[in-house]
């Protein structure tokens, strides 16, 4: 069902996958619908792709398994437009996706009337097989909430340069693990890249979702803790942001911006 285009409805499905309804254009942001990847098992409430109903529009930051997940994309319904990196478009030949395109930072596209910038990430991490090339991006949806998808991102200065520029930004706040490695965000960065960007409201994606099977009985606070405390630490940083703490499956609804 499309909802009416008078505000934006945002659907934190879970990890880094997120439904963005904006200017009657439904979103989604690196889909990763499985119940299980490699050693991840997912936890909180399971949206599937019959609960997403048609897409227009999917976007991907980085090609890494846990992002970019081609049997999740193909279980979506509707005939998306798929906008990955450049290279990384090989592991979609033969699959069925017939309107793919590839981009680096500094393109703009417009997708169903959506227009798109595509901005820098820092993201490196171990390069594993089969898995393509390609450099991380995040996306700045210009509609009418205009929307930061930061996707996997360290902190980098140039992120100030979105200022003035976002009403919303999806920032990541945890990894899949109990080891924060080189190339993520934790709460207290994420929040100051909040305070570097300053948008109207930041939503902690990449949290609360997939952990190892059975450290999560260990080590559950890494589970569960990260958003609440980016909420803290944004706070404290950048008080003029508001936070919004999604848990999987949970949606709110942002407002059109007023005008000036």
């Amino acid at each position: 069902m499309r909802r009416a285009p008078d505000a934006a409805h945002i659907t934190f499905v879970g990890h880094a996958t997120v439904l963005l309804e904006i200017d009657g254009v439904r979103i989604l942001t690196d889909p990763l619908l499985r119940e299980r990847i490699g050693p991840l098992r997912r936890h909180g409430h399971h949206l599937s792709a019959d609960d997403l109903g048609s897409i227009d529009l999917v976007v991907i930051s980085h090609a890494h398994l846990d992002h970019f997940d081609p049997a999740s994309l193909r279980r979506l319904h509707g005939s998306p437009t798929v906008v990955v990196p450049r290279g990384a478009a090989s592991r979609l030949q033969g699959q069925g996706f017939e309107d793919v395109h590839e981009v680096v930072a500094g393109d703009r596209l417009t997708v169903h009337g959506m227009p798109i910038l595509v901005v820098r990430a820092r993201h490196g991490g171990v390069l594993t097989p089969f898995i393509p090339r390609s450099r991380p991006v995040g996306y700045l949806l210009e509609g009418g909430v205009r929307t930061y998808f930061a996707g996997d991102t360290d902190l980098f200065p140039e992120m100030s340069a979105l200022r003035g520029r976002v009403d919303l930004a999806l920032l990541p706040v945890s990894v899949w693990g109990p080891v924060m490695g080189p190339g993520h965000l934790d709460p207290r960065r994420a929040a100051r890249a909040a305070a570097l960007i300053q948008p109207r409201m930041a939503i902690p994606i990449h949290w609360a979702t997939y952990y190892p099977a059975g450290l999560d009985r260990l080590t559950r606070q890494r589970l569960l803790e990260p958003g609440p405390e980016f909420a803290r630490q944004v706070a404290r940083v950048a008080p003029e942001t508001e936070v919004r703490v999604l848990r999987p499956g949970e949606t709110t609804v942002v407002p059109l911006p007023r005008s000036p």
